[in-house]
């Protein structure tokens, strides 16, 4: 595997951790976040200690050949326990048996990582290999069990993680559930990961040469379940942002319609870095849309609404799309023409227009659709013009 392919990945998980600073800068004692980004951070910090280039340079630096094995089995492992932690934290529950569950975990994962300098130390690696120490010295008194040891820890942490994952996702929604199914198939790649590892060392064991398993295919299965690991944990952080995003431009067509764009007060610059200001942002888009609307209220024609309303209906649309066209078509042709019209129940054209977000979000979709543009050219005709 080229050297290029674990900095990239690496380049590419730190970017990860560069777009949760702000954030982090804010929530400073956030356990979750901070774990969140140890996570992040300790992937990026493992592909690139495991590249052939920074092997070669840890061991040329510290004068052990083969020292950089136990440090990126140590990152690996550190990797593992900071996923579980996380996991746990984002889970929640009792305070206080969230803190009993997280220090379990790192005690026992701690314990892994000293027993790996240890193992180390005991054994004797003399031939410096830089791509494929695991089945080099799979069968080497110490260092063999180093290997298997790190592998074993990483296999629990994998298998764990997946099945913490699989059965919370079965009893939420939303965001935190598109994260959790990510992270289920990140972490079984995690754990494909270590079963491929294991099966090439298992080989040597054996007597076979499943080398490849190790050095070719592992690497690859590791980086895609890096990248869904962090995709996973970061979806229900920043799922609620794309929403409020999503929902946003999805008003503008109505927003645009009836705000004047000298008006200031639904057009203040804000910084779009935290959820906080998109959600202020949106909150103004909609203020400005249900103003608009009231100031229209005189030229509301409710006739236009129902017409658009039951073409809608028989073109085969849903009640609520039904709806949300005929009360856009009303809203264009009031905006547009600026005539008042003879309504007989202003009370009843303004309730068609307010209802929740979702309900402006469907008119404010429906203000470009045939329909309305059909309605706005038959007012146009000259017999429904009106002064």
């Amino acid at each position: 595997m080229d050297g290029w392919f674990y900095y990239l990945t690496a380049l590419i998980l730190w970017s990860g951790v560069a777009i949760r600073i702000p954030r982090l800068l804010h929530h400073r004692r956030d356990p979750a976040l901070i774990s969140l980004c140890a996570v992040v951070l300790v992937a990026g910090v493992s592909f690139t200690l495991s590249a052939p280039a920074s092997v070669a340079a840890v061991n040329r630096l510290t004068g052990v050949p083969n020292l950089a094995a136990p440090l990126v089995y140590t990152v690996v492992t550190a990797f593992s326990a900071a996923c579980l932690v996380v996991i746990v934290y984002w889970r929640g529950g009792d305070p206080e048996h969230v803190r009993r569950v997280v220090r379990g975990w790192l005690i026992a994962y701690a314990a892994v990582i000293v027993m790996l300098w240890v193992l180390f130390a005991l054994g004797s690696a003399p031939v410096e290999r830089r791509t494929d120490l695991d089945t080099y010295y799979a069968c080497t008194p110490f260092i063999g069990e180093m290997i298997a040891l790190y592998l074993v820890a990483h296999l629990v942490a994998a298998f764990t993680t997946t099945t913490l994952c699989w059965r919370w996702s079965r009893k939420v929604t939303g965001w935190t559930h598109r994260g959790l199914v990510v992270l289920v198939w990140g972490w079984l790649l995690n754990g494909i990961f270590g079963v491929v590892k294991m099966a090439a060392v298992v080989g040597r064991w054996t007597g076979h040469r499943w080398d490849a398993l190790s050095t070719d295919l592992a690497p690859v299965a590791a980086a895609v379940a890096a990248a869904l690991v962090t995709v996973g944990y970061a979806l229900p952080l920043l799922g609620p942002r794309i929403d409020s995003l999503v929902t946003y431009a999805r008003l503008g067509p109505l927003f645009k319609l009836l705000v004047d764009p000298a008006d200031r007060r639904y057009w203040v610059p804000l910084s779009w870095r935290s959820k906080a200001d998109i959600d202020l942002r949106l909150t103004q888009r909609e203020t400005g849309i249900r103003d608009g609307i009231t100031r229209l209220g005189p030229r509301l024609d409710d006739r236009v609404r129902a017409q658009a309303r039951d073409r809608a209906i028989s073109d085969g649309a849903s009640t609520p799309e039904a709806e949300a066209i005929g009360a856009a078509a009303m809203v264009v042709i009031a905006a547009q023409t600026g005539r008042p019209k003879a309504v007989i129940s202003q009370d009843q054209v303004l309730t068609a227009l307010d209802g929740n977000l979702s309900d402006l979000v469907r008119v404010s979709r429906a203000v470009h659709t045939g329909i309305v543009a059909d309605a706005v050219r038959a007012d146009r005709r000259p017999e429904n013009q009106q002064t």
